[in-house]
């Protein structure tokens, strides 16, 4: 038993969301430094090179910007599941299936409807596709005790599947060998950042990010708007904190799983806008390249409010471009090595978010000389 008498205070919200990720990823640029020393390099010029590449030029920070996107959209989709107590880890199947569905639309009407009427269409069906790949894992705990984990997890592995078969033998294009569509009109392509600027006479260099950029951050507001500020939302962090309680106040808690993982299930889907509509203008296989399951690294880090998502999402961003850059300028660092520093980041941000916070508590609690405690302690 602690012999310190004084009342305990909680930590700040300021430090929980802000100084506690920060040092986890100092712990693990600690990690990856000592990698990059052992094998002879210089861990300063590492991390210089990882930031100059990641934010240095313009073409740098449009494709930082553009890998954030991917995860704004996918760290959302997990945080909206874990207001509900649900672990939705089914975001990389979901998006699978949300492109699917841009893509049946797109190769449909594209020859058809003009641009502003095909581009919300396809936008809907990335949505609702990813929102019936949500539905049915939800569906199946709200109603038959399916363990969530387990279902979203089955499902990647049939949307995969399910994609492979689409693009092999149903919907690839005529006279090709890879498993892809053929390209979409013109009218379905997302504008670019550039092309955006040129609009209001600024001068930006071309890379890949897009208009999808600023859908994601609006579905960050309105994640933000709905889980804290609508009696959806309230109902959904009811559940969250215990069904019996929720069920106490008169709220459904199998309605709101459902609802909750359709709504999942739609942002993880709509991560197709900036890779199928903003960039490759196709379908092709393996589009969704892991971001589903960053996206849960990402939600763990920004402590699943929309702006800690947007925030950690461009640190993984930078990760991944600034990475690039490193394993293209230190030949001594393999890609594989970036990987397992972008691994290890994942690692103190997400299994070990919380190792950190009782020395930040204690450290603060010295510093303005009360005794200070941890979330969850």
């Amino acid at each position: 038993m602690s012999s310190d008498l004084r009342p305990a205070v909680p930590l700040p919200r300021w430090v929980s969301v802000g100084v506690v990720p920060l040092v986890n990823v100092g712990l693990a640029l600690l990690v990856s430094g000592l990698v990059i020393w052992v094998v002879g390099e210089s861990p300063v010029e590492a991390v210089r090179l990882m930031v100059f590449g990641a934010f240095g030029y313009g073409e740098a920070i449009g494709y930082t910007l553009f890998y954030a996107t991917n995860f704004i959209f996918t760290g959302l989709a997990v945080a909206v599941a874990f207001h509900a107590g649900l672990f939705n880890i089914g975001g990389e199947g979901q998006a699978y299936v949300g492109g699917l569905g841009m893509a049946l639309i797109a190769l449909s009407l594209d020859a058809s409807l003009p641009g502003w009427v095909l581009i919300p269409l396809c936008l809907l069906a990335g949505a609702a596709f990813g929102a019936f790949w949500g539905f049915v894992p939800g569906w199946l705990q709200a109603h038959r005790g399916s363990h969530i984990v387990i279902t979203t997890i089955m499902f990647n592995f049939i949307a995969a599947a399910l994609l492979g078969y689409m693009l092999v033998s149903v919907i690839i294009g005529e006279g090709q060998m890879a498993p892809e569509t053929r390209a979409f009109a013109e009218s379905t392509h997302l504008p670019y950042l550039h092309e955006m600027a040129a609009w209001f006479g600024l001068s930006w260099d071309r890379s890949p990010v897009n208009f999808s950029l600023l859908i994601s951050l609006v579905c960050a507001v309105g994640v933000w708007v709905y889980i804290w500020h609508t009696r959806w939302g309230y109902a959904l962090r009811c559940v969250g904190q215990g069904e019996s309680a929720a069920v106490y106040a008169g709220i459904d808690p199998k309605r709101v799983v459902v609802l909750t993982m359709c709504l999942s299930g739609a942002l993880a889907g709509l991560m197709g806008l900036n890779e199928i509509l903003g960039t490759q203008h196709r379908l092709l296989l393996n589009f969704t390249a892991g971001y589903g399951f960053t996206g849960i690294a990402v939600a763990l880090m920004g402590r699943n409010h929309p702006f800690g998502i947007v925030v950690a999402s461009l640190l993984f961003g930078a990760l991944y471009q600034g990475g690039a850059e490193l394993a293209f300028d230190m030949p001594t660092i393999t890609r594989e090595m970036v990987v397992a520093i972008q691994g290890l980041v994942i690692l103190f941000s997400g299994a070990l978010a919380y190792m950190s916070e009782p020395w930040v508590a204690r450290a603060y609690g010295a510093l303005v000389g009360k005794r200070i405690i941890a979330e969850g302690s």
